[in-house]
């Protein structure tokens, strides 16, 4: 997360949106970074709501824009998916190397899930504890250019990303029950995703 006072502007880094680029591009403009574990870099918007917007409307006299990525729903289990099939996760209670891309997907469904699908969900990394949507501007993963170009206007300056966190390249695809599944489960994911892409 990055809090900028003067440009009165808070970045929600939602996991798997480039979210470690942005913070590695623009940490050193911002007045408040919280970085490095991933439970503080990836503050939901229901704790910042909780704990740090009473703080932060001590310093900013209007409430701030609240800005994050969010990403097509099976795209970013998917990115998860290779992300924790990585070498150095073999053997750990997280690695997906042994699991099918449709075994992760049925784990992840789970009301239990093992630990390697216990990944959340966009929706409500992006919401209230009772569903209202806590961003003012959301932006596509897929269009990231367009958050780029929100955040050069209002930061007056040039950004340009570096590719961080890339995990390994695998061929996915999911059977249609499951996607069925996956879109009723998590209906709430998908309609976001569909409301700010079109």
């Amino acid at each position: 997360m990055l809090i900028f006072i003067k440009e009165r502007l808070v970045f929600f880094a939602t996991p798997k949106t480039a979210s470690t680029s942005i913070e590695t591009t623009l940490g050193n403009l911002c007045e408040i970074r919280l970085s490095r574990h991933p439970s503080v870099k990836h503050t939901p918007y229901r704790k910042y709501k909780r704990l740090l917007e009473p703080f932060v409307s001590t310093i900013i006299d209007v409430p701030p824009d609240r800005i994050a990525a969010f990403r097509e729903p099976v795209d970013w289990l998917g990115s998860w998916y290779r992300y924790r099939s990585r070498q150095e996760l073999i053997g750990t209670p997280n690695s997906t190397h042994d699991v099918t891309f449709n075994q992760f997907i049925e784990s992840y469904l789970q009301d239990k899930s093992p630990a390697y699908a216990r990944v959340g969900s966009q929706a409500k990394f992006v919401s209230d504890k009772d569903g209202t949507l806590g961003m003012t501007h959301l932006f596509c993963y897929d269009q990231l250019g367009t958050m780029v170009a929100f955040l050069e206007e209002r930061l007056k300056k040039q950004i340009k990303l570096p590719k961080t966190n890339v995990s390994p390249k695998t061929e996915l695809s999911i059977s249609p029950t499951l996607l069925k599944d996956l879109q009723k489960t998590y209906a709430r994911d998908f309609e976001i995703y569909n409301t700010i892409g079109n």
